[in-house]
């Protein structure tokens, strides 16, 4: 194993970590050798680009996020843009000198005495012994396959994508009842889901709403569902969502998101935020690969109300149809 000598290092006495002394190079050359001559850049830049994507998931502008974290808007920007706090760096030196992984020193809930044997076979695991591990937590069995039951409809999208106003269109059509998720998650609890959030954070809201719509799904009753726009940011629920519905996203342009939004009078999370329309585009970057995960796209932009419920009418015709060839079974039969 490869050592460098103390001579081979040097301490910058303005910052907490210790750097190798290098030749310098030109910004081209720094640039493609930043990962591996710079690991540490390379590991901040990384969760920068986390902690921002996770961020959009949760549709919290950075002005939220400083308010309700405590935390300077000015510091968030500099964690999102690479140049975090490098007491980081530290925390992954000192996990990697021991061979542990950084999530073992960063305190958090007791975990199961199983779970480091957990999560290293699941990191080893293929594919298919995922699919069954999920399977088998999940309530199935190794050896059969968990029986769905189809629930109805969900549609999916950023807010003013239309879920509420073409949800109760095509619930009338159709015979079905139409259930807004925010609106049952309020009901079951007694709370707006702003107070909601107010008082349990971000963390509470998303267990009240997989409490709620478990509870709906035990109803059995078809249903079209509208959710909110962040339901995808949360896997378990979403994935429940996934496999009980058939699911749609409500697609629309930025603008005509904006536009929606602004017209129902609502502008969470992005009250006067200056930034509000980047803000929205990097919440629907982040989102649309968990959007696309739908069972059908409806792509509303430039439409008019009826030329849209028109559009979605047509999208769900087919399982309406036949709903077993969705390898659904009705919750209601």
């Amino acid at each position: 194993m490869h050592t460098k000598t103390p001579a081979a290092l040097a301490v910058n006495p303005h910052r907490h970590y210790v750097s190798e002394n290098r030749p310098t190079t030109g910004k081209a050359e720094r640039g493609k050798l930043t990962e591996a001559s710079d690991p540490e850049t390379g590991f901040l830049e990384q969760l920068g680009q986390r902690v921002r994507t996770m961020r959009a998931l949760r549709g919290m502008s950075r002005k939220v996020l400083a308010k309700v974290s405590g935390i300077s808007e000015r510091y968030i920007a500099q964690l999102e843009s690479g140049k975090g706090n490098v007491s980081i760096v530290l925390l992954r030196r000192v996990s990697n000198a021991m061979g542990a992984h950084l999530e073992d020193l960063i305190p958090s809930a007791e975990p199961a005495p199983d779970w480091a044997v957990i999560r290293d076979l699941l990191r080893k695991a293929t594919p298919a012994q995922i699919a069954q591990a999920k399977d088998t937590l999940a309530g199935g069995g190794p050896s059969a396959q968990r029986r769905i039951s189809f629930a109805g409809i969900a549609l999916i999208g950023l807010r003013g994508a239309g879920k509420s106003t073409l949800g109760k269109m095509l619930a009338k059509k159709i015979g079905w009842k139409f259930v807004e998720l925010n609106k049952e998650v309020e009901a079951q609890n007694g709370l707006s889901v702003a107070e909601i959030i107010a008082l349990y954070g971000q963390e509470g809201f998303r267990r009240m709403e997989q409490a709620a719509l478990s509870q709906l799904l035990a109803r059995k009753e078809l249903m079209v569902l509208a959710t909110g726009g962040g339901i995808v940011s949360e896997p378990l629920t979403f994935d429940l969502i996934l496999s009980s519905f058939y699911t749609i996203w409500l697609k629309a342009e930025p603008e005509e998101h904006m536009a929606r939004v602004r017209r129902q009078g609502d502008l969470r999370p992005m009250a006067d935020d200056r930034s509000a329309m980047a803000e929205l585009r990097n919440i629907l970057v982040s989102r649309e690969p968990l959007y696309a995960r739908a069972s059908a796209v409806v792509d509303t932009a430039g439409l008019s109300v009826d030329a849209a419920a028109a559009r979605l009418s047509d999208a769900v015709a087919p399982v309406l149809h036949d709903k077993h060839a969705f390898g659904l079974h009705s919750a209601a039969s």
